[in-house]
């Protein structure tokens, strides 16, 4: 039987410029995929209600642009993060490298209360490209176990494979950071009516 609390869930995707992240986001929310490439400016954010273990969820799923120019817009957008998503392109090594660059631009943004434990998941995207791959599978898991034991998937966009696998695993990652900073706020009945303490608002 489901929870009558709904859990609202901030994500960030995080990655180099067309690694995919928009597109993975589009496939994700609106089963939809498209060629044409467009530039995220600043970030832009969708929404999806799903069901985790028996518990109502909403992930707002927050995609960043990926160059240079726009980083500086970080600090608002990465605030209150619940989950970070690193996308690299298995068929770009330099965006595989950038990885490591990301997650130092993510904690040193968001100031997450507990840097050494905030749930990371890394995507390997365009597994559509097999045959142009110079990013090894066997790599990106070593690198996901030497940071933490990061959840790994690689996926593809196009063809959406793995992608609803990967998202899952960011709610659930998502949602038990929420249940750790819930047993430190407990939600108190007050007789002038309800507040929690552990509310969520619902932006940056």
């Amino acid at each position: 039987m489901a929870s009558g609390r709904k859990h609202l869930l901030k994500v960030i995707i995080l990655g180099d410029s067309a690694v995919g992240k928009t597109s993975l986001m589009n496939q994700y929310v609106n089963k939809r995929f498209t060629q044409q490439y467009k530039a995220t400016i600043g970030a832009d954010f969708l929404t999806k209600e799903v069901m985790i273990d028996d518990k109502l969820v909403t992930l707002q799923i927050w995609d960043t642009a990926g160059q240079e120019r726009f980083q500086s817009l970080g600090v608002a957008f990465y605030r209150g993060a619940d989950c970070c998503v690193m996308v690299y392109d298995i068929t770009s090594s330099k965006s595989f490298d950038n990885i490591s660059s990301w997650k130092d631009e993510f904690l040193s943004q968001s100031n997450p209360k507990d840097p050494e434990n905030f749930p990371f998941v890394v995507l390997g995207n365009k597994l559509d490209k097999e045959s142009e791959r110079k990013v090894a599978n066997a790599k990106a898991s070593q690198w996901c176990r030497d940071n933490g034991n990061m959840p790994f998937f690689e996926t593809s966009a196009k063809d959406a494979i793995n992608v609803d696998e990967a998202f899952q695993s960011i709610a659930r990652n998502a949602l038990s950071q929420v249940k750790e900073e819930e047993e430190y706020k407990p939600t108190i009945n007050l007789s002038g009516g309800k507040k929690d303490k552990g509310q969520k608002k619902a932006c940056c």
